[in-house]
């Protein structure tokens, strides 16, 4: 058999409105999962890494909305261990909290930061944790959608 051009484009291409119609909504609830492997899952939906036609150019994930972020638990010592940096490029001007210190502040920044770190660093990233929704507590603005549990 001869292989050709023709043979060798094999890419399946979905319409682009066919992508933004059918995106489905997630909820996780984050009370007493580990951060890491939560955000593994998270990560998934938003890519759309888990799906047959998924493609690493194209914005086709869902949408993910996280409740009780400030109930997620994490392994060993991490709360004392753990660190995050904020750097305005002013000169000695390199800002540093715990993870303790995040959790008591902001702890839905602390689930967005780690599922940042699990999603490409492309133009797509911005896209695609925008479709990612934090709330602190289990009180969300989503209770009208057809949410599905992930």
């Amino acid at each position: 058999m001869e292989i050709t051009k023709k043979d060798l484009n094999k890419t399946v291409w979905v319409k682009e409105e066919y992508l933004q119609k059918n995106r489905k909504w997630f909820i996780v609830d984050a009370k007493g999962q580990i951060l890491w492997r939560l955000a593994v899952q998270i990560a998934k939906k938003l890519i759309w890494k888990d799906k047959a036609h998924y493609c690493d150019f194209w914005d086709a994930g869902d949408f993910v909305v996280v409740i009780n972020a400030k109930d997620v638990k994490f392994t060993w010592n991490k709360l004392q261990q753990k660190m995050y940096y904020r750097y305005s490029w002013y000169k000695w001007n390199l800002k540093s909290f715990t993870l303790e210190q995040m959790m008591q502040n902001h702890p839905e920044r602390v689930i967005e930061h780690a599922v940042s770190w699990m999603i490409p660093k492309n133009r797509l990233r911005d896209p695609r944790l925008k479709r990612l929704k934090i709330f602190v507590d289990a009180n969300h603005t989503y209770t009208n959608l057809p949410l599905e549990q992930l």
